[in-house]
């Protein structure tokens, strides 16, 4: 009786080692010159190589070995899983009142971690946690809300995210310069200029899709960076704008004026003031667009943009006008890209052409796609993790106590982020949030499990 059985198990250990042994081979191809060599320079401008085979053999045989334990144990412990949950009677047990209110909770956190931190670690040292941990996350959660309605919803795959994000910048950079207009002002003229330059974007690829979407896109982000840097009459080219004015409280600045913030309030000169002040601004701006957001999911424009997403022919057989609606799309969402720019141009103080490089569309994509494309709360939590995890690893200064003091955390925080993107994905295929609320029902609202959406459209 347990023949079969035995026959099985020798067949995915079998199979396991040829994977195992498939993953060695192609690894050592890959990284023999990267590191089975060092390469360095003696006094006399010699190059040096010099062979570094142990590691090699090393990251060769944890490749081989973790393919091994994937292909034998973990992947068929999660088959295994995922048919007793098939077939396992569907429970209508109410959500515990953490999943009910989780949304809430996220908020009222938020609202008060300015306070917690400054209690924790006074005015001076909140400085790092407010703007690393607070205003950096929130920046890419309203950046990534901003791309989820291309994206998530309409079903856009867009490579070149990070031109709105530039014209937002720049617009706000420069017209503060030349006319002297304030924060407030220029904020909603930053996201019309954005919206102005997705509907620019739309006109040409409204027949493509897929693939050829992405790359004109992608096209689009490197055309806007090679303009900032080449029209230095007005961008100043890869020198940037400096001295970006700051936003103000009704008109009051944050400096050490007799009209200033502290003085008017009879409070000790600090930074800190200015930080928090700009952590909640942009909190805002986040709710705002999130605010939007389910608005306009709930309208018809936004069940047109779902309807895009799950097939187009249907869409248009359906009398849906898919030109707007790719139009209202990228209008939309470069609107808040816009938004995220100028606030990121006010809090820096400063922009340059490197701040809009690929990577940054490619960092926010990958936040939609891990928190769950058409998730909201998915994607705080992604960004929560993913821009949260960064900056914790730039503070792996401790390890050096374990691997030595020539061992830089920078080098290796992109990879140690990389893997655990990979595990993510295989742990999460569809994001950390694989159900979505839909916008028309009847009768309850009921989640849609990930198992009844397409692979990524959850």
């Amino acid at each position: 009786m347990t023949q079969p059985t035995t026959r099985k198990t020798g067949n995915v250990y079998a199979s396991a080692a040829r994977e195992a042994v498939l993953a060695g081979l192609l690894s050592l191809g890959l990284f023999v010159l990267i590191i089975g060599f060092k390469t360095d320079q003696n006094i006399r401008n010699e190059l040096i190589i010099e062979p570094r085979f142990g590691l090699l053999i090393t990251v060769v045989a944890i490749v081989t070995v973790g393919r091994f334990v994937i292909s034998a144990f973990v992947q068929p412990w999660l088959e295994a899983r995922r048919k007793q949950k098939a077939a396992e009677p569907v429970s209508e047990a109410p959500p515990s009142f953490f999943r009910r209110n989780f949304a809430k909770i996220v908020i009222a956190a938020a609202l008060i971690y300015p306070a917690v931190i400054i209690t924790l670690t006074g005015p001076a040292g909140s400085l790092k946690w407010v703007d690393n941990f607070g205003i950096q996350i929130l920046i890419y959660v309203m950046l990534a809300w901003g791309l989820n309605i291309v994206v998530g919803l309409a079903g856009l795959l867009d490579l070149g995210y990070v031109a709105f994000y530039a014209v937002g910048a720049y617009s706000y950079a420069l017209l503060s310069d030349w006319f002297g207009l304030s924060f407030w002002v220029l904020l909603p003229v930053a996201g019309i200029l954005a919206a102005t330059w997705g509907v620019i974007l739309g006109f040409p690829v409204l027949r493509l899709r897929g693939d050829y979407l992405a790359i004109v896109t992608l096209a689009f982000g490197e055309i806007i960076r090679l303009v900032l840097i080449n029209w230095t009459e007005v961008t100043k080219g890869t020198f940037g704008i400096s001295n970006i004015q700051k936003a103000t409280l009704f008109g009051i600045k944050f400096d050490a004026s007799p009209e200033g913030f502290a003085h008017l309030f009879h409070l000790p000169i600090s930074s800190a003031y200015y930080k928090i002040f700009l952590y909640y601004l942009v909190l805002g701006l986040a709710l705002l667009t999130a605010l939007v957001t389910i608005r306009l999911r709930r309208m018809p424009i936004g069940r047109a943009w779902e309807a895009l997403r799950e097939d187009e022919i249907a869409c248009r057989s359906l009398g849906i006008n898919t030109v707007t609606t790719k139009l209202t799309a990228f209008a939309t969402g470069a609107m808040f890209g816009g938004f995220a720019g100028s606030f990121f141009a006010v809090r820096q103080g400063f922009v340059s052409p490197e701040s809009f490089v690929f990577l940054e569309s490619a960092t926010i994509l990958a936040i939609v796609v891990l928190g769950g494309m058409g998730s909201l709360m998915g994607i705080a939590v992604a960004a929560f993790v993913m821009i949260g995890g960064i900056e914790i690893l730039r503070e792996l200064d401790f390890l050096k106590l374990v691997f030595g003091d020539n061992f830089t955390p920078e080098l290796y925080r992109m990879l140690i982020f990389g893997l655990a993107m990979v595990v993510v994905m295989v742990w999460k295929p569809r994001g950390f949030v694989g159900s979505r609320s839909p916008s028309a029902f009847l009768h309850e609202r009921k989640a849609v499990s990930a198992s009844f959406t397409k692979e990524g459209n959850a």
